[in-house]
């Protein structure tokens, strides 16, 4: 099968589309059929290496060294079920499926072998396959963080969400409207329409004010990019407020996975694509998603 291999840490070209031996699933596994899967800015973070202090030791030990230990990146994916292993019971063969794989990688191949019992449930039924893939990585992460702040226990809190505009703030977004936030958003005036259409009303647009000078005070304030501090937002915080940041590691969890499909079936939850790339354009997709202009997701084709 054809998978895109990272060669080592570096730019985008060390990249490379080759053959590899296709998976063959255990007894516990299906085999995917991958038709589409996500450039995200973890999966650029990884490849390119770009991490400071005591993060870039964890990541050359969970990681790898000089190069990814499991050299085919990616994490999430949306595909067909072309094989089961002697064991599942929770899926047939033709079943749509969508899921993640964290750090263990390996979605952006023709073919990928995943337990039954991992992060992976049918697609939403109203879902394209690119828009399933779409939704995961930023899904997950606006759940995770957004959980830890406790937002599901607060009375209509009122969020922050700094960087509304990527594939995390886009959803994050989504997230707290569904659990009733009044939410203000934090980009630029170039990402005004797509925030606007999201519904939402209270816009900050950091290339005319600077949004730490904001009087209002928030419960929860969420920066979806990672480029500020705590001592940065503090100030805005109410007295019981919550700063969180994706800096740092998330994990996904199928709750996770159950929830961003209900919303998409109901329509609740939109899948923000900024552009689709195929597989053998890997390169141009990695350098789009390295200039941080990406409004969304950035979705990459597998197969048909």
């Amino acid at each position: 099968m054809k998978a895109i291999i990272c060669t080592k840490y570096g730019p985008p070209e060390v990249l490379q589309i080759r053959e590899v031996a296709k998976p063959i699933p255990r007894d516990n596994q299906i085999l995917v059929k991958i038709v589409a899967t996500a450039v995200n800015s973890g999966d650029v973070r990884v490849r390119s290496f770009k991490v400071k202090g005591l993060m870039k030791v964890l990541m050359r030990i969970v990681l790898g060294v000089f190069k990814p230990r499991n050299p085919i990146l990616g994490t999430v994916f949306s595909g067909v079920v072309a094989e089961l292993g002697n064991n599942v019971s929770k899926f047939q063969i033709g079943a749509s499926v969508f899921g993640m794989t964290g750090f263990k990688f390996g979605t952006y191949a023709e073919f990928i072998a995943v337990n039954q019992n991992s992060n992976v449930i049918e697609m939403p039924k109203n879902a394209t396959y690119e828009e399933a893939a779409a939704v995961v990585f930023g899904g997950h992460t606006a759940i995770y963080f957004l959980d830890k702040a406790k937002i599901s226990e607060r009375s209509r809190p009122k969020v922050l969400i700094i960087g509304a505009t990527g594939s995390v703030g886009t959803a994050a977004i989504q997230i707290a409207q569904h659990q009733n936030a009044d939410v203000t958003a934090v980009c630029s005036s170039k990402g005004l329409a797509l925030v606007k259409a999201l519904g939402v009303n209270r816009i900050i647009l950091y290339d005319k004010e600077d949004f730490t000078k904001q009087i209002e005070k928030f419960d929860i304030i969420f920066d979806a990019v990672g480029k500020t501090t705590k001592k940065e937002c503090t100030p805005l915080l109410n007295k019981n407020g919550v700063y969180k940041t994706v800096n740092g590691f998330s994990s996904g969890t199928l709750s996770q996975l159950h929830l961003l499909k209900e919303l998409f079936e109901k329509g609740k939850y939109k899948a923000i694509i900024d552009k689709t790339f195929p597989m053998d354009k890997i390169v141009e997709a990695h350098r789009y998603v390295e200039t941080e202009r990406k409004k969304g997701n950035v979705v990459l084709t597998i197969s048909e």
